[in-house]
């Protein structure tokens, strides 16, 4: 099966990081791959991966760095593709703003898309989103996806309604 989303990461200590996102695809039956990269310890594997990803068939990126975090922008300036960038709070990170503002803060035209700090499952949820545009049975998985955390929080809302106080309306 190839894979159609790269899962990639600086090393193999973002693993517990971005496995959340491995675990959604895997949910939602999305072939993917997984792969360790740096781009300040070996820049001529990332540019020569990333400027091959679209004739392997793969249509999205989803790649976590930690600290400087180049390797999403890197990436994104290598491929046509879309890239998903998750900041990760990393052992010489800045509470994780290192890692943030270095994908947010790309030149105009190398796009990273980046979602929260540590949060490889939001990527992975936007990457099932871009690929859902062209996929109807996968439209309709994530649809489903989406009103089931609907449904979270209504059952939220009823076990709340359920806690008494004297002067609650």
């Amino acid at each position: 099966m190839k894979p159609i989303v790269s899962i990639l990461m600086g090393s193999l200590s973002d693993w517990p990081v971005m496995q959340p996102a491995a675990t959604l695809l895997n949910d939602f039956q999305i072939s993917f791959e997984i792969n360790a990269l740096s781009a300040h310890r070996v820049p001529e594997k990332v540019v020569d991966f990333a400027k091959n990803l679209h004739g392997r068939g793969v249509r999205v990126v989803i790649a976590g760095a930690g600290g400087a975090a180049h390797l999403p922008g890197v990436v994104a300036a290598l491929t046509p593709l879309p890239v998903i960038g998750v900041p990760i709070k990393s052992s010489n990170s800045i509470d994780g703003w290192d890692s943030i503002l270095s994908m947010l803060q790309m030149p105009s035209g190398v796009p990273v898309a980046t979602v929260a700090l540590d949060n490889a499952r939001n990527a992975a949820i936007l990457a099932a989103q871009i690929l859902a545009t062209a996929d109807p049975e996968l439209f309709d998985t994530v649809c489903r996806f989406k009103a089931d955390l609907a449904k979270k929080v209504e059952e939220a809302n009823a076990e709340l309604g359920k806690i008494g106080y004297e002067y609650r309306g």
